[in-house]
């Protein structure tokens, strides 16, 4: 093989991508998620679904008054999205008190826990509604786990937000985020009725948490420790 030839073969994955050491990781659907070994980061672009688990309206027994469609949490005796008595999905599901925080609708959980509360505790999940989360599907990455940032950017409007992998979704899907997490980027759309299609880009850092359960100005102040803004300006150029 000719020298110039053997080079160019070389360079194709990067001129693909647009950016140097950026590779085709994984494809969800229509959706490319890509690697960035030097940055240390997984990169895609993709819509926005909404994800209310962990609110403490998240489901009711009556769709009307919760914030999303109980069959998006499961049915008898396959429960996902909601805690039940034994702690299993054929289990009963458990009904918030009059001590909780919504007295009347279901504990929603989310896959990282605050391990100091007890399973029935409304205040053991991450509520989508006070925390900006991303969810990812199961089995993604070992780099990336339960607790660690994201950085999640509304193409639209610029606006930027750190986010926790807070939630195990779909095996097929990618692309979905917290009440809360929307709220901060303007991302119009609700868990009953979607959001936008390809407008977002999420950044996921590798490695970047330990399994701990953060408030919103602890992610905040986390992610913006792991990448500096010429690290987000070279990934968000392509």
């Amino acid at each position: 093989m000719k020298p110039k030839l053997f080079s160019l073969l070389i360079l194709l994955p990067f001129l693909a991508s647009g950016q140097p050491g950026k590779t085709l990781y994984k494809t969800f659907g229509s959706v490319k998620v890509y690697e960035v070994e030097s940055k240390g980061v997984y990169i895609f672009r993709a819509g926005f679904a909404f994800d209310a688990d962990g609110a403490a309206k998240a489901y009711h027994k009556n769709d009307n008054v919760a914030l999303d469609f109980l069959a998006n949490a499961g049915k008898p005796g396959n429960w996902w999205g909601i805690v039940t008595n034994t702690g299993k999905k054929d289990g009963i599901p458990v009904v918030q008190s009059a001590s909780d925080p919504a007295p009347g609708y279901y504990v929603s959980s989310t896959s990282l826990v605050d391990k100091s509360k007890k399973m029935k505790d409304p205040l053991r999940y991450v509520d989508s509604g006070e925390i900006p989360y991303v969810a990812i599907p199961s089995k993604f990455s070992t780099g990336f786990k339960l607790g660690d940032l994201a950085l999640v950017v509304n193409k639209k409007n610029g606006l930027r937000c750190y986010a926790i992998f807070a939630d195990v979704g779909p095996g097929g899907k990618i692309g979905e985020g917290s009440i809360n997490l929307a709220k901060q980027l303007h991302i119009p759309g609700s868990p009953k009725k979607g959001g936008p299609v390809a407008d977002v880009v999420y950044i996921l850092i590798k490695k970047s948490g330990n399994g701990a359960f953060l408030n919103s100005q602890q992610i905040q102040q986390n992610g913006k420790a792991m990448l500096s803004e010429a690290d987000i300006t070279s990934l968000l150029s392509d």
